[in-house]
This record gives structure tokens, sequence and C-alpha cells, in this order.
């Protein structure tokens, strides 16, 4: 006798294969607006190919990084707002290749999800999409994956991969850096995606603040302020990389000063930094206030303030400066390269004391 009961299913197991079909539908549009030149095919293979062809070099090298968003996610999932995250995402890779002098090439991303909603993942790509489209590098392809039982219901990671291209003579090392080069920095967007942990613990563990409550100093939410998303660097610094104006490049992200600019010093010079010399955006101020967190844990966790340091020779300043403020970028002369042995000197009121 054939029995009537219906097998179990991959859906039944938490896995909707339509709804990830769904997703990729939603999703096609902002990829496909990604593409340059150098895309070899469509959407849907196993793997994104990419064309080197018309790359001119001595020497060409490809440039690799790879991060995620870290716990600035939960911001996102607790506001249900999801269509800028995927900025940050791109950023924090984009922007680590760039100051080795890679021009972005194409990205690739990763979405693991509890449960797959077609309409949250297309807003998470589509907001990976117009950083690669704004950073000129294609998204070549990408995953999602729907791991029920492992994450909750409306929890998701988001994590990326980026590539770029260098010409080896090209290359930034910092090697050349020396006593007497100028340290110049690009203004952040805000927190960008760095020390959510302390973040969290200040504002929602210590101070008990609502993730809608109205900051006058930010002049908008506490959920809209720390969900600004990270600011994209290679508009601001391809042109300049191309005139060989920049010695060492430093993204400022985890770590802070103190653990990122040591990456690109060479050995016997210190890098002297007035922390006087550029504007303190507020929610930085707040959050040293509200947590009364000391002045060097804050330089250590977050950027203050900037998101890339420049160093350039001192016959060059005038010449960058001159090229980032024509094209409408604000730029800070915030230190110097001095001879010493330890690696960042931090001066200022808040330090002097």
């Amino acid at each position: 006798m054939c029995s009537n009961k219906t097998g179990l299913t991959y859906r039944d197991a938490g896995v909707d294969i339509d709804a990830g079909n769904k997703a990729v539908e939603l999703m096609k549009e902002s990829v496909k607006r990604t593409y340059t030149p150098g895309v070899v095919g469509d959407l849907g293979g196993f793997g994104g190919l990419y064309s080197l062809a018309g790359h001119s070099m001595q020497d060409p090298m490809l440039v690799s990084g790879t991060d995620g968003v870290g716990t600035k996610l939960r911001l996102a999932i607790m506001m249900d707002k999801h269509d800028t995250i995927g900025q940050d995402c791109v950023a924090m890779s984009v922007n680590d290749i760039l100051v080795q002098g890679a021009t972005p090439l194409f990205f690739l991303d990763y979405v693991a999800v509890g449960k797959l909603d077609p309409v949250q993942v297309a807003d998470i790509v589509r907001g990976v999409a117009n950083a690669c489209e704004e950073s000129g590098c294609a998204l070549l392809g990408g995953e999602t994956a729907e791991m029920a039982g492992f994450y909750g219901d409306g929890d998701y990671d988001v994590a990326g991969f980026a590539v770029g291209i260098v010409d080896r003579p090209k290359l930034i090392t910092g090697e050349h850096i020396k006593s007497g080069d100028v340290i110049l920095g690009l203004p952040s967007s805000g927190v960008h995606s760095n020390g959510f942990s302390l973040v969290r613990k200040i504002v929602f563990d210590h101070k008990n603040l609502s993730i809608d409550e109205q900051i006058p100093e930010f002049g908008k939410t506490l959920g809209e302020e720390l969900l600004t998303p990270t600011r994209l660097y290679p508009k601001a610094v391809l042109p300049l990389i191309q005139e060989n104006y920049i010695k060492g490049m430093v993204h400022i992200t985890g770590g802070g000063f103190y653990e990122n600019i040591p990456r690109v010093l060479p050995k016997g010079v210190t890098a002297e930094i007035n922390v006087s010399t550029w504007p303190r955006l507020p929610v930085f101020s707040k959050l040293q206030e509200w947590g009364n967190v000391a002045w060097p844990e804050m330089y250590r966790t977050f950027n203050m303030g900037i998101g890339m340091i420049l160093i350039v020779d001192a016959n060059h300043v005038a010449d960058v400066k001159a090229n980032l403020e024509s094209r409408g970028e604000a730029v800070y002369e915030i230190g110097c390269i001095i001879d010493g042995d330890g690696p960042v000197v931090l001066k200022g009121a808040e330090f002097d004391a």
C-alpha cells in the first residue's frame, strides 16, 4: 500500500530556495549597474570572471582584502534599516587595499541569514552595489547563505572581499617615509565600522539610551548617527596616487591611531600628531562623555574624525592640498614625521594635561 505521508523538504529544515531565487532577482539590477569593462559573463555563474586586458603595467600586482561589518550590524537590525550597511562592508575592504596604491577592480560579498527575507537581502546587496559603483569596482559575485538554527530570525552577518591592481613600481609601502614628511588627514563620516562593542556598551548598557532617542548635538536620532555608513576614499585618493604624491597611507580602523599608523612606518621615525588640528565630530565627544572613556582609549578604539591618513613629502603638501580642495575634499595637516623610536605620539589639550 502506498503511503500518503509527504516527505520532508529543504524548506521544512528552514532553507527556502524559492526565497533565495527571489532575492537574486531583486538584486540583479543593482549588481549589473556596477559592471565595468573588465567583467566577463553575467550574474549566476559558479565563479566571477574578470579580464585584466587593458591594464598596461610594467609589473602588475593584485592586492586583496577582506573584512566584515562587526557588531554595527546589531544597530541595522534594531532599526530595521539594511540599505547602508553594505557600504560599510565595501569600504572596510576597499579602503584597505587603497592604502597600498591599488585601484579597486572587483568585490564579492557574503551574506548569512537565519531566515531569508528577499527584500532584506536585496536591500543589503543594494548598499553593497551602490558602494561598489562609487568606488569604481564591479560587484562580481557573492553568496547568500540561509543558515536555519544558526542565526536567529532577523539576524545576519555580512562580509566582503575586494581585489585591486597596482603596478609594482608604484606600490605604496611607506619604506621611504623620513623625518620631515607631513601627515595629512581626510575626515571620516562618523564612527565608521569600528569600536561598536564599546559603543553599544556605552549607549545601551551604561547610559540606557534608546536607539530612536533624539540627540541635540547630532541633529538626528542616536541610531541614525551611529548607522552613518563608512566613508569610501577611492575617489578622493586615487588621483593623488596617480600623481605619485603619497609615500604612505593609513586606513584608521580597529586599533585607531596607535595600532594602524605603525604599520606603514619604517624604523627610526615617529608619527607626531596634534589632535587639535581637525574638528572633532560630536559623536566622539558624546561617547567619551557618556562612558567617561580615557582619551588614549578613545584614540586606540575610534577614528576620532580622521578616516584616512596620507604621509607626503613636505615639498608636495601644497600640491596635495590644492588637488583635494579643487575637488571639494576637506583635508587637514595633522602632524609630521620626526626622528624617534616610539611609533606614535599624540599631542593636544587631552594629552598635555
